[in-house]
C-alpha cells in the first residue's frame, strides 16, 4: 500500500499552529468512550449501549490473525451497513475526517480521509 499525500494536507502540515494529527488523539476522541481507552470495550458509556462494545485490541485476532484494514475502515467511516452495533456506533464518514490522502493499492487510488487513515493504523498497533 502507498499513501500520496494530497496538497491540502501538506499545506495544513506547514502550518505550524496546527497540532499534528495522530491516531491515538483521534481514537480517544471519538471511540474510547465506549471502547475504553486500552480498547477493550470498557468504556463509561459502553454499558448504556445495549448491546457489548467489541474489543478493539481483538480484531486480528477474530480474522485469523491478519488485521482487515478495509474492512475496519469502511466499518468506521460507516461504508458496511449494518455494521454499527445495532445503529449504537456513530457513522464518521458523515462527519469531518479531516483532508483526504490517496490511498495506492494495487494501482488503484482510494481517497481515504487522514483521521480515518491514522485511526486504523493506530487500531492496528492496539492488535495483541
Amino acid at each position: 500500500m502507498r499513501i500520496i499525500i494530497l496538497g491540502a494536507f501538506l499545506a495544513l502540515a506547514a502550518c505550524g499552529d496546527e497540532q499534528p494529527i495522530d491516531g491515538r488523539s483521534v481514537y480517544l476522541d471519538n471511540c474510547a468512550a465506549c471502547h475504553g481507552a486500552d480498547g477493550t470495550g470498557n468504556g463509561p458509556m459502553a454499558r448504556d449501549l445495549g448491546v457489548t462494545a467489541p474489543d478493539l485490541t481483538q480484531i486480528s485476532a477474530r480474522n485469523g490473525g491478519t488485521f482487515p484494514r478495509d474492512a475496519v475502515m469502511s466499518t468506521i467511516d460507516g461504508y458496511q451497513a449494518g455494521q454499527h452495533l445495532s445503529g449504537a456506533m456513530p457513522e464518521f464518514g458523515a462527519g469531518d475526517l479531516g483532508d483526504t490522502v490517496i490511498v495506492e493499492n494495487d494501482g488503484l487510488g482510494t481517497p481515504v480521509p487522514w483521521k480515518l487513515l491514522v485511526l486504523t493504523d493506530y487500531l492496528e498497533s492496539l492488535q495483541r
